[in-house]
């Protein structure tokens, strides 16, 4: 008798960026995305205001597909003074919150029974929060991750590992450490180049925000 293999709970990603509504739903619509969970801190844009938290809630709705507002719990520019480091957001203290442990929960539960996509606003997800502070923390889990990209192909989260080690200039493999050590480096000097950075640490702006 063949035991069948498990098939892993999906979990995608995608940047709204600039892109126009219908074009935006062909996107969800091509990946069978069925619920949305928006983890924008602010979940407003001044240039793209089709992805404001209610319109594009509205719109998702009436496709039939699920909104869900997660910005409170896996959002990356916080009102809590303990995830700062000087004027810098730490994603390293922003892991370590209740609500953002609370987040990642919310979405083991969700990915057992939706086709799930992380909605943030940066088109490449190696320059945003969703994939450096939330899909690290799922990463080494059972959850099969994939990145929308502009163009609607796909890039596995295996893939941009890779990708993220050439952006950030460490090697696949060297001497002393293996590559989990490395990408885990290379997750930690993105978190440096990606997170918020403040005058006074809360002082937010109305600016679009990962």
């Amino acid at each position: 008798m063949i035991e069948s293999v498990p098939v892993k709970p999906s979990l995608f990603t995608i940047g709204h960026s600039d892109h126009e509504i219908p074009e935006f739903m062909s996107l969800l619509a091509r990946h069978g995305v069925d619920a949305i969970a928006d983890v924008r801190s602010q979940p407003y844009s001044r240039f793209h205001g089709q992805f404001n938290r209610e319109t594009v809630a509205g719109v998702l709705r009436r496709a039939g597909i699920q909104y869900s507002y997660l910005g409170r719990e896996l959002g990356a520019r916080r009102n809590e003074p303990e995830c700062y480091q000087g004027t810098q957001a730490s994603y390293d203290l922003i892991s370590r919150l209740p609500a953002f442990r609370e987040g990642l929960e919310r979405l083991r539960r969700g990915i057992g029974t939706h086709r799930i996509a992380l909605l943030c606003a940066e088109k490449d997800p190696l320059t945003c929060h969703r994939t450096i502070l939330v899909c690290r923390h799922l990463r080494s889990e059972y959850i099969d991750i994939k990145h929308i990209l502009e163009d609607g192909t796909i890039e596995t989260n295996e893939q941009a590992d890779s990708r993220l080690l050439d952006v950030v200039g460490l090697p696949p493999t060297d001497l002393f450490r293996n590559r989990a050590e490395l990408i885990e480096q290379a997750y930690d000097l993105q978190s440096q180049q990606i997170a918020y950075r403040s005058p006074d640490a809360l002082a937010f702006t109305s600016q679009d925000t990962a």
